[in-house]
């Protein structure tokens, strides 16, 4: 294989792959498609401590995945790049096709 596609592999691993490796930043991610917010309102929205927002941010924040602006008391937070959304779709798209045949599966050794 390769070597710098396997040099970009474990940099997308390092620096993306696991910043997406939990579920709330996932959300936190498609909450911001929407539009930019502060971490209070990420909180109600997701229904999450704010404490675990915040620390959850700053891993984004690192990983260059959200911009944050500060103005005043509060900090605005927004997607850095909508592409990582669509990624997500995608990989959104291949879990539903995996468990519309993973049910069809089961529904013909079922008969």
């Amino acid at each position: 294989m390769n070597v710098q596609l396997l040099q970009e592999i474990d940099v997308l691993h390092a620096n993306i792959c696991d910043a997406l490796a939990d579920s709330k930043r996932i959300a936190m991610l498609y909450a911001l498609r929407d539009g930019t917010t502060t971490v209070n309102q990420l909180a109600e929205t997701l229904e999450l401590p704010q404490a675990t927002v915040s620390r959850h941010l700053k891993i984004l924040r690192e990983r260059r995945l959200v911009n944050a602006r500060r103005d005043g008391m509060n900090v605005y937070y927004s997607l850095t790049n909508d592409k990582v959304l669509n990624a997500l779709d995608i990989l959104r798209q291949v879990l539903n096709e995996n468990l519309t045949y993973d049910a069809k599966l089961a529904q013909v050794l079922g008969e």
